[in-house]
């Protein structure tokens, strides 16, 4: 299993890279854009070869509801839970050519990691540039810089289907994380809201929807290594559309305290009806294992 993901993923790497350095020499914009479309539709044969492989071995076997009226040209804003490494694949596999390729906001930094730098940028993932409190308190300047830095790299998404993915919780959950947070929720952490409000700031406007996806993992929490190795993982994703508030696009996240409040109290209210929904697709796996 193991074998086949690394071959699969040096097979569509390759032209990636290769296409990505095209990309970059050539700045003409109706040239990049036909480039990202075929580097694209390169992403999403990677995600298909890595479903059969998955289903071919047995390793991965899921269901999902609420995907039936999405679009593939649309713009989308997914939110999600996270538990694992694994939970990249599932969201991958359940999305594939039903959404336009889900990407992640990653850190500006990373543009300069070795090879996967160069590809992140040609696949049109989002960088970030994010300023701690004590680098502003040095230098007050450049306050809401980083946010137009995020705009900026966002703008290309206007012509272009995008599906942006968002794991609010910053970090994957743990009942040792739950606690020590004090997270207010059985089955989540504390959401944090500064990335989705960054995500709506930027590009609410073409946003279609938010795409509120609990993952629950009915045979237990998986580790990425394991279902590489032929670990058979069983999950369930439940896909919920929810509408942009106007309100929620406009405002000072960083500056304005009843913006910022009114922000948390909107995501802890999906997080509350969430740790519901895990609760119950839970209790439901475990009563169609006991009558089969």
């Amino acid at each position: 299993m193991f074998g086949g993901l690394s071959v699969n993923t040096v097979v569509w790497f390759a032209p990636i890279f290769v296409l990505a350095i095209f990309k970059l020499v050539f700045p003409f914009k109706k040239f990049r854009r036909s480039v990202t479309r075929v580097l694209m539709a390169m992403g999403e044969n990677w995600i298909s070869c890595n479903r059969l492989i998955l289903a071919g071995g047995g390793t991965l076997r899921w269901k999902a509801n609420g995907i039936d009226d999405l679009r593939k040209e649309g713009w989308y804003l997914v939110l999600a839970n996270h538990q694992s490494w694994v939970d990249i694949f599932v969201l991958q596999t359940v999305f594939n050519r039903r959404i336009p390729f889900l990407k992640f906001f990653i850190k500006h930094e990373l543009i300069w990691f070795p090879f996967l730098g160069v590809a992140w940028w040609a696949l049109d993932m989002p960088f970030m540039k994010r300023y701690k409190p004590s680098y502003l308190a040095k230098y007050p300047e450049k306050k809401g810089k980083d946010l137009e830095a995020t705009q900026r790299a966002c703008q290309k998404f206007g012509d272009t289907p995008t599906s942006v993915i968002n794991f609010v919780e910053g970090t994957r959950f743990s009942e040792q994380k739950r606690d020590n947070r004090q997270s207010p929720y059985k089955n989540l952490l504390p959401p944090r809201a500064g990335g989705i409000a960054i995500a709506l700031s930027s590009m609410g406007e073409i946003f279609d929807a938010i795409l509120d996806v609990t993952i629950v993992y009915t045979n237990g929490v998986p580790k990425l290594w394991g279902l590489c190795c032929g670990d058979q993982v069983q999950v369930m994703a439940d896909v919920r559309r929810r509408e942009i508030e106007p309100s929620l696009i406009h405002g000072d996240y960083q500056g304005d305290r009843d913006f910022r409040r009114k922000m948390h109290q909107w995501l802890g209210s999906i997080w509350l009806e969430k740790d519901k929904r895990i609760d119950a697709l839970t209790h439901d796996s475990q009563s169609s294992a006991r009558v089969a």
